[in-house]
């Protein structure tokens, strides 16, 4: 009998692959201001390169506007650089309190880009938890040679994993189904 332990490690590999997704998407730029568009872009604070939402606050007071208001003044001018030099795309508009980002409608064509990249992203989880299910099968056949489990055990083995892939792929689909339709309904 196999310990339900075993399959922890594998199961939270594959947790770990849809967490990462679900990160991965929501920098993602639907047309609407999302505060996690800032996440990856870093400043220079007090030496050491700081993410955008650690150096002051980040609010969305309507559907397209970000506003970052910074903990301390003088770091207005470098988080207003640091987003002219990122990919985002977005002039900021420095009011010497606070900046602004307005986030401009997709066009239909960016967001049928987009869904395209989503979908792959989605595409590349799915093979990443194919990978993790072939490691956790192989790593059981390999307890069944070294006779630490029994045949019945490594096959039993085979389809709870399988159960757990499923499950995980399915809930996949699932995100990325929403980050499509998200992306389509603006």
């Amino acid at each position: 009998m196999i310990d339900k332990k075993e399959y922890d490690v594998y199961t939270s590999k594959m947790d770990k692959t849809i967490s990462l997704l679900t990160e991965e998407l929501a920098e993602i730029r639907a047309g609407r201001a999302n505060p996690a568009v800032l996440n990856k872009i870093t400043v220079d604070y007090y030496g050491t390169e700081t993410p955008i939402p650690q150096v002051g606050n980040v609010s969305v007071p309507e559907a397209r506007l970000l506003v970052f208001t910074p903990w301390e003044a003088k770091m207005l001018k470098e988080v207003e650089r640091a987003i002219l030099k990122s990919d985002l795309g977005i002039n900021p508009s420095n009011d010497g309190k606070s900046i602004k980002l307005i986030f401009p409608a997709l066009t239909e064509e960016r967001r049928l880009d987009l869904a395209k990249q989503v979908r792959k992203m989605g595409e590349d989880a799915k093979v990443a938890i194919r990978s993790i299910r072939r490691d956790a099968v192989e790593y059981f056949k390999n307890q069944k040679k070294k006779s630490v489990i029994t045949e019945d055990d490594q096959k039993q083995s085979e389809k709870d994993i399988q159960q757990f892939t499923d499950k995980h792929i399915e809930e996949i689909d699932k995100i990325v189904s929403r980050k499509d339709k998200e992306l389509m309904e603006l």
